[in-house]
């Protein structure tokens, strides 16, 4: 354990005497502050307050994500090409107990910046409404949609697979269904017509949703929504009438014994908009029947809820705790990426070392994206495509699906199981983790078994 502790402390000053850890730790310095004077978003408070946590938190991770990496690798592949490490193995040490030492060394020296940067983000987050002139209205907007921690109810996908079992046999019937298409194409394709036809409202008509065990902990609640439209109105906004209260009394028409919210409401299209509701509306058994209703007088196009375009949000938990979860994000990612660094180094000079990384980094940034467009494809290249990168792209963390700045942003609850989860649960175990302690661990023990059998220096007689 010494001879460990002992390499950590020379790996952490050596860090501090390369030049780039200097450069980015002061550009974070200078940056972070400026951001929190500069950034306007949409000119309130909340629009303030979303896009410099957005900006200052995506920056300090990227930046120490870089620094991660360079530290890792220059802290091997330099001892190994200065003839440094001579000096070290002829001790009573053994090579696992050096890269140990070099990993513990960079986590540590994360952990210092890490907890350096989100103290800077945190506290210019927690004063920016102190030195900016803004309306009561404002501070309660950014008090109930930004500086809280709200569990979301979300709508699922409705079922429709009898309905579209029933459509399939009626174009068979007919012989309408389309020449030299495969049947699950056509499945397909009409699942998502019926599911459209699930989320769409015409001129007078509603929709209803219902969600079930709503206990909301504070006087209000929000319904957070985005429509799209058959076809563009004038001003890009339309007319809703919303309903929220018992479900029984929505669908049974029972006496309430709660109250039951009736408001219309203007907002632009394709964009998330936000409801403020009373928390009184919600029945004491907790089933709570959200309703919309397409104004016929005052709208002339169709409404569509798009598949993430209505979840209801409410209080449980505090910004801080928030905050401090979404900092344990960006710590793993920090984690992997020094297992994936000292890895690299382990059997690559300095220059393909960092190459390697980068790809990688890069690749787990955008790996989300990349999954997706691949599913569009054209069915020849879409197979090759299958049997040869995109199991490699699935073993990648997914950097950009657990991105901390959009828990913040929305201001949704991040949870220490969820946490647990992403750290060390599979995609496969209902909720979708990442297993990223997992792959990282993985890492480190493949560049001990590499490193404990590479030839540092040869004999030569």
């Amino acid at each position: 354990m010494h001879s460990i502790r002992a390499v950590a402390i020379n790996t952490i000053k050596q860090a501090l005497r390369i030049k780039v850890a200097v450069v980015f730790t002061i550009l974070l310095l200078v940056l972070l502050p400026a951001l929190g004077f500069t950034t306007t978003g949409d000119e309130t408070l909340k629009g303030r307050l979303q896009t410099f946590v957005s900006y200052a938190l995506s920056l300090t991770s990227f930046l120490l994500c870089l620094l991660t990496i360079i530290v890792s690798i220059y802290t091997i592949t330099s001892d190994i090409e200065q003839k440094q490490i001579y000096t070290v193995i002829t001790k009573p040490i053994r090579r696992f107990q050096i890269l140990t030492g070099k990993l513990l060394g960079v986590i540590v020296l994360d952990v210092i910046l890490l907890c350096l940067f989100s103290a800077i983000i945190y506290t210019i987050t927690i004063y920016m409404p102190k030195f900016i002139k803004v309306s009561e209205s404002e501070l309660i907007e950014a008090d109930n949609e930004f500086f809280t921690a709200r569990a979301s109810l979300t709508v699922p996908e409705v079922d429709v697979t009898k309905e579209v079992a029933k459509r399939y046999t009626e174009l068979d019937r007919r012989g309408e269904l389309p020449a030299n298409v495969p049947r699950e194409e056509i499945i397909a394709q009409l699942t998502q017509q019926a599911q459209l036809a699930k989320r769409a409202a015409g001129a007078g008509q509603v929709l209803l949703w219902e969600f079930n065990n709503v206990e909301p902990l504070a006087e209000s609640m929000f319904i957070r929504f985005k429509y799209d439209v058959s076809a563009n109105p004038p001003d890009s906004q339309v007319w809703g009438k919303w309903f929220v209260g018992d479900y029984q009394f929505f669908k049974y028409g029972t006496q309430s014994k709660t109250p039951i919210y009736d408001e219309m409401h203007k907002h632009s299209v394709r964009n998330f908009h936000e409801i403020e509701i009373p928390a009184e509306v919600v029945p004491e058994h907790g089933h709570l029947a959200v309703a919309f209703m397409n104004v016929p007088s005052l709208n002339s196009v169709g409404i569509i809820f798009p598949p993430d375009g209505l979840e209801v949000l409410y209080k449980a938990d505090s910004f801080t705790g928030n905050f401090v979860r979404t900092v344990f994000l960006v710590l793993f990612r920090l984690i992997f990426l020094a297992c994936l660094g000292i890895l690299a180094a382990s059997f690559l000079s300095f220059p393909v070392a960092i190459l390697f990384c980068f790809v990688i980094f890069f690749t787990a940034s955008f790996s989300g994206f990349v999954l997706d467009s691949f599913s569009f494809l054209s069915e020849n290249v879409g197979a090759v495509y299958s049997y040869t990168i995109k199991w490699l792209i699935q073993l990648m963390p997914q950097f950009d699906k657990f991105n901390p700045s959009k828990f913040l942003v929305s201001a949704k609850l991040l949870s220490w199981t969820d946490v647990v989860k992403v750290a060390i649960y599979p995609l496969w175990w209902g909720f979708e983790g990442d297993m990223i302690f997992v792959k990282a661990a993985l890492l480190f023990l493949l560049a001990l078994l590499i490193f404990s059998f590479r030839e540092i220096a040869r004999i030569t007689v």
